[in-house]
This record gives C-alpha cells, sequence and structure tokens, in this order.
C-alpha cells in the first residue's frame, strides 16, 4: 500500500534502563508453590461470568502436555485445545463490535497485502486481538504469537487461534520461565522464520536482539504499540543499534487518545470492581501520572465519588491535571491517607516500600502502566510479610502487626490483568497496529531508514473514518472555496503534524 507521503521523525527519549524485572510469588512451607497457585488461578474465569471454567484442578504444564488441534498440527502450546468451541464464540463476540477492522478485512482481502508476510507478534492474547490475528491472515500473513503479560490469555481464545491453524504459545498465569520459552518458541522454529515483527512492551524484540539477531536480516520492519516498548525501540535507535524500521503505534493520535484515554477510563473501575467489589465514592484516591492514561482513570474515578489527587513530574501535564480539578500532590505527603494507590506512569519504582510500609489498613494498590515495575514488588517478598492468595489476582500482604494492603495482579497490568476491556475501543488500535504492518511490509525500499517513525496523519484519519458508522455520524465536507481559505486538501489531512487533539 503506497501512499506517497513520509513519515514524521518523532524526537528520541532520553536513555532509560532496558532490562525488565520479574518477580516470583514467594513459597512458603505447608502453603501452595507457585506452580500451583498459577494453575489454580488459570482455570479461574477470564472474562465474565459466562466465561470458560475448567472444573478439573489441572496441575500439568501445558508445555508437558501434547496436544493436536482436528488439522493434525501439534504446533502450539496453550492451556487446553478443548477449550477451542468456547473461545470461538468469544471472538464472535468481540467481532460484533470491531466492524471498522473487520470492514478493513473484507476490503482488503481480495488484493492480499500480506501475501508472504511471517508475522511474529507478542501481544495480550483475547478476543480482540484474535480478531487482528485472524484480520492478517485474511490478508495473507502466516502468523505466529505469543502473549506479553503472564496473566492476560484468555485461554479459551488461545486455543480458538490453535485451533484454527495460528501457531500460538500461551495460557493464563505463566510463570517467567514459561513466559520466554513461550517467546523462543515462536521465533526459534525450522523452516519459518519471521519478515515482520508486531510487539507489545517489546520483550519480543528485545528477545531476537540478545538470541538471534540474524533474524534482523529477513525482518522489514517492526510494530510497537506500548509506551514501554516504544521507550526501547528509542534507545535502540539513539545507540545506534535499531537495524530495521520501527513503527511507533502508541503514539499515534487514533492509539494516545482512544485506547489509552477511553479504554482505561472504562476498564480501570471494571478491573477494581471484579477484584475487591469497592465502592468508589468517597473513597480517597491518589492516581500516579496524569498522560492519557491517568486522565482516563481519574476521570472516571471522579465520575463516581471519589476524592482524587495526582502525583506528576511534567509541569504541564499537572497544570492539566488542576485546571481538571485535581490537586497535585507528592506521594510522600499524602500516601497515609490513602484508600487507593495507582500507578499509571511507564517508570519503575513509583510505590516503594517506604510508602507501601506507610500505607493505612485495607489500601488496594495496583498498575495500569503496561510494566510491572511500577511498583516495587520484590520488596514485599520478605520473610516478615505473609501473602494470602484470596482470589484470582488479588493478594492481601500482612505486615506484621496484622496491617493488609491489597494487591492487584502482582503489581501487573490491571485491567488485562483483572478484567476486559472494550472491544471497540481496540478496534481503533487493531486497525492502526494492521495498517502499520501492511504500510511496512509493502514500502519500497529507502523508503524507511533504520529508525522509529510515526505514523502519518492520513492514516490515522482513516482509521478514525472507519469508526464512523458505528455512531451513525456524518462529516461536513468542505467547500472548494473553504479549502482553499483553510490551505487544506478537501480529503485530509486536516491537521498539521503538530496539532495537538
Amino acid at each position: 500500500m503506497n501512499h506517497g507521503y513520509d513519515f514524521p521523525r518523532q524526537i528520541q527519549f532520553a536513555n532509560q534502563e532496558e532490562k525488565q524485572e520479574f518477580s516470583k510469588f514467594p513459597t512458603k512451607t505447608g502453603r501452595r508453590s507457585l506452580s500451583r497457585s498459577i494453575s489454580q488461578s488459570s482455570t479461574d474465569s477470564y472474562s465474565s461470568a459466562a466465561s470458560y471454567t475448567d472444573s478439573s484442578d489441572d496441575e500439568t504444564s501445558p508445555r508437558e502436555k501434547t496436544q493436536v488441534n482436528s488439522k493434525g498440527s501439534s504446533d502450539f502450546c496453550v492451556k487446553n485445545i478443548k477449550q477451542a468451541e468456547f473461545g470461538r464464540r468469544e471472538i464472535e463476540i468481540a467481532e460484533q463490535d470491531m466492524s471498522a477492522l473487520i470492514s478493513l478485512r473484507k476490503r482488503a482481502q481480495g488484493e492480499k497485502p500480506l501475501a508472504g508476510a511471517k508475522v511474529v507478534g507478542c501481544t495480550h492474547i483475547t478476543a480482540q486481538t484474535a480478531v487482528l490475528i485472524e484480520t492478517l491472515v485474511a490478508l495473507g500473513a502466516q502468523c505466529r504469537w505469543t502473549a506479553c503479560n503472564i496473566y492476560s490469555t484468555q485461554n479459551e481464545v488461545a486455543a480458538a487461534l490453535a485451533e484454527s491453524g495460528v501457531s500460538v504459545f500461551a495460557w493464563k498465569g505463566e510463570s517467567e520461565d514459561d513466559f520466554w520459552w513461550c517467546i523462543d518458541r515462536c521465533v526459534n522454529v525450522e523452516g519459518w522464520q519471521a519478515n515482520m515483527i508486531l510487539d507489545d512492551g517489546g520483550d519480543l524484540t528485545h528477545w531476537v536482539y540478545k538470541k538471534y539477531p540474524s533474524v534482523f536480516k529477513k525482518v522489514r520492519g517492526i510494530v510497537e504499540e506500548s509506551v514501554t516498548g516504544v521507550h526501547r525501540l528509542y534507545q535502540l535507535s539513539k545507540a545506534g543499534k535499531l537495524c530495521v524500521p520501527a513503527m511507533n503505534v502508541n503514539d499515534s493520535v487514533t492509539k494516545q487518545k482512544f485506547d489509552n484515554l477511553y479504554c482505561c477510563r472504562e476498564s480501570i473501575l471494571d478491573g477494581l470492581k471484579r477484584t475487591t467489589d469497592v465502592m468508589f465514592g468517597g473513597k480517597q484516591v491518589v492516581v500516579c501520572g496524569y498522560g492519557e492514561v491517568g486522565k482516563g482513570c481519574c476521570s472516571a474515578l471522579k465520575a463516581l465519588g471519589a476524592i482524587v489527587c495526582v502525583t506528576e513530574i511534567d509541569p504541564i501535564c499537572a497544570l492539566q491535571a488542576c485546571m481538571d480539578g485535581f490537586k497535585v500532590v507528592k506521594l510522600n505527603e499524602v500516601v497515609r491517607q490513602m484508600d487507593m494507590v495507582i500507578t499509571c506512569t511507564g517508570n519503575k519504582n513509583v510505590v516503594t516500600r517506604e510508602y507501601l510500609d506507610r500505607m493505612k489498613n485495607g489500601c488496594i494498590v495496583c498498575n495500569m502502566g503496561h510494566s510491572n515495575t511500577e511498583i516495587d514488588v520484590a520488596s514485599l517478598r520478605t520473610p516478615e510479610l505473609t501473602w494470602e492468595r484470596v482470589r484470582s489476582q488479588v493478594d492481601h500482604v500482612i505486615w506484621p502487626d496484622g496491617k493488609r494492603v491489597i494487591l492487584l495482579a502482582e503489581g501487573r497490568l490491571l485491567n488485562l490483568s483483572c478484567s476486559t476491556v472494550p472491544s471497540f475501543v481496540l478496534s481503533i488500535t487493531a486497525t492502526t497496529q494492521a495498517l502499520a504492518l501492511i504500510e511496512l511490509y509493502n514500502a519500497p525500499e529507502g523508503r524507511y531508514k533504520q529508525d522509529v517513525y510515526l505514523l502519518p496523519k492520513k492514516m490515522d484519519e482513516y482509521v478514525a473514518s472507519l469508526h464512523l458508522p458505528n455512531f451513525d455520524a456524518h462529516l461536513t465536507e468542505l467547500s472548494d472555496e473553504q479549502a482553499k481559505y483553510m490551505g487544506l486538501n478537501k480529503n485530509g489531512p486536516f491537521k498539521p503534524n503538530y496539532y495537538r487533539y
């Protein structure tokens, strides 16, 4: 797909530490082991009360099972291939609210713009992602897929993808070792080599650089959708180590303003309600970070009557928070009074052990950023603290004096670990990802250098236009005279690249 426009180059961020930190669930004599607690939680309902729940307490690791789909293939590793039929229904439900992505699929499947593309993907494996994967397949791609988060996989959806012929390696409740093993199985396969990467968080890209750098000789480009992954790409670019073009989907308008803002505005409440049944009215809440995710969280919590304050490092975001009616504070000034602490920064050690020690009994602590580094969970793995798993993804961490802090998803991404996210808003991001893959895969040699690029405004506008029919929205068209007066093309783009929505 040749659009005939040049992508603006994004400014590079300051260097940040690349290595992601993982921590393990502590085991105690007489308590369940890590593998048991994880296998137990992985059979819990993921998406709704009607979701698939396996009545047998199956402790066998998926890695130790030999499973075969109806076509005789065993090139996958999921919790239980027998859940495929249920997963198919979940995917069909998601499709109903992702009409724009389905529309793109129907428009482009005749010309097969991804014919010959071999896409290796590392994202959350949910019904919505499955609609994206199956769209890529319909457009001609071969896909191998793994999970970017150990808790967010819908087992039944992974089974449905495996049944349909996608080589998927993921299950809910993987260990750290499982996580990297699954990534390795996607990349390291005889007779198949990826030529496109779709990443969420940068772990797949990191693994390929670390273990299989020769793969980049065939890769035409990387599409990355998270703040964390984009940071990593800019670090590689700054160090002169980025050896293929990369598309920064995270900073496209359709991702920032819709997925980050509107998705989090709805899913923060969903995740908190499902895990804690908390009442929001009158609760004291601090939200760390007032970017698009923080804005969405604050808006939702305020609407239900919570008393919300914000922490910020950026004076512009801080001023926005003030103008929106939120008090901007330092965490150490308010942590003793808070009923909830929510991180949305993409940084590390935002909530340290010092802050956790000072929290009041019953304080709920959770993270809405992609990475699990924002809350220093590792500092809680000490002998004097007792951990109680009270329900799936909910731990009570108990201090010697009996104080309890309620930690959700072990500090990992709350909404995708503990609830679902709206299909419609994910359709916007998924459509953007699909177009970015098509653009990079079909770009003539030389259009993209070994650097990080933003999506062009025209593509953002196209993605938005695909979603307007859902609302029966009718755009006004400029007259020739108006277009000339504004200095615009009647068909867009309608805003300069520096415009901030």
